[in-house]
C-alpha cells in the first residue's frame, strides 16, 4: 500500500475512534450543607465529563396506565418530552434501558428482553452503607391527588416511548447491574416516575445502584412525584415534586436537565 494512503487511513481511523469515544460535558446540580447542622442547604453547580460509551439512560416505570388518574395524565405529558430526548441520545450512541416494572410478561418474546436475559450474571460487590433520611413529603397514603383506589392498571411501558433494536428491557436490578458491568457502563441517567418511590427504591434504581458504586444522575425535568397536596407539608403537587428533587440532590445523587443534556449531545 502507498505509504501516504496508509497514513490517511490511519488518521481517519483515529478520527473516527475519537468521535466514538467523545465525552459529554454535562452541568450537574447538587445541594450541600456548608455548615453542618445549620439546616441551610445551598444549590451547587459543577461540570462532569461523561464518556458516551460508559453512559446509559434508565427509564423507570413509565407505564401505559397508572392506577392514579392524575399520575397517568402527568406521565402522558412526560412522554411527549421524553421520546424526542431518547431519540437524540440513541443517535449519539447512548444505551437505553427500559425498566417498566411488573410488565416483563408483555416483553417475554422481545429480542431486547432476551438479550439481557442471555447475559451471564455478574455478582455485585457488598453494597455501601449509606445514610437514608426520611422524605420531605408524606406519601404514606399513596400520594394520589385524584380520588382513585389502587389497582394494577399497567401492562406495558407507555407506547409513546419507542423501543429500538439497540435497547434492552428489564425490571430486575441484578440483570441490569450485570448488563452495566458487561458493557462497562458507569453512569445512569435516570428518568421516569415516581421520584419519591420507584426512582429511589426499585432494585435497579438510585438507592441500590448508588450503593453498588454506579453513578446516578436524575434528569429532573423528566420525572414526577406521587404526592397529594392534602398531605404534609401541604404544598402544591409541583412544589412537592421539587422538594423530592432537592432531597435527592442532598442525599443521593446530582441532577441535570434534558435541555442541558441535549446541548451536550450537540457539541
Amino acid at each position: 500500500m502507498n505509504p501516504s494512503r496508509w497514513l490517511l487511513l490511519l488518521l481517519l481511523a483515529l478520527d473516527l475512534r475519537s468521535v466514538g469515544a467523545a465525552d459529554l460535558t454535562v452541568n450537574l446540580r447538587l445541594r450541600v450543607e456548608a455548615f453542618k447542622g445549620s439546616g441551610e442547604w445551598r444549590a451547587v453547580s459543577l461540570q462532569q465529563s461523561l464518556p458516551v460509551e460508559k453512559t446509559a439512560v434508565l427509564i423507570c416505570d413509565m407505564w401505559d396506565k397508572h392506577w392514579c388518574r392524575g399520575a397517568t395524565v402527568r406521565v402522558n405529558g412526560l412522554v411527549a418530552h421524553m421520546e424526542p430526548f431518547l431519540e437524540s441520545a440513541r443517535k449519539l450512541g447512548v444505551q437505553i434501558i427500559h425498566a417498566p416494572s411488573e410488565t416483563m410478561a408483555f416483553y417475554q418474546d422481545a429480542p431486547q428482553r432476551k438479550r439481557i436475559l442471555a447475559l451471564a450474571k455478574i455478582d455485585p460487590p457488598p453494597p455501601l452503607s449509606l445514610f437514608d433520611p426520611p422524605l420531605p413529603i408524606d406519601d404514606k397514603r399513596g400520594g394520589c391527588d385524584t380520588p382513585d383506589q389502587f389497582y394494577k392498571a399497567w401492562t406495558r411501558e407507555h407506547p409513546g416511548l419507542r423501543i429500538d433494536a439497540s435497547d434492552v428491557i428489564s425490571d430486575d436490578g441484578a440483570e441490569i447491574y450485570s448488563f452495566l458491568r458487561e458493557r462497562d457502563i458507569r453512569t445512569l441517567l435516570v428518568m421516569g416516575v415516581h421520584a419519591n418511590m420507584c426512582i429511589l427504591n426499585r432494585t435497579f434504581a438510585i438507592k441500590r445502584m448508588t450503593a453498588l458504586s454506579i453513578h446516578c444522575i436524575l434528569v429532573r425535568d423528566l420525572t414526577d412525584a406521587m404526592y397529594n397536596p392534602e398531605d404534609p407539608p401541604h404544598v402544591s403537587h409541583d412544589a412537592g415534586t421539587q422538594l423530592v428533587i432537592e432531597y435527592i440532590e442532598k442525599y443521593w445523587c446530582p441532577t441535570t436537565t434534558s435541555a442541558d443534556l441535549l446541548r451536550a449531545f450537540a457539541q
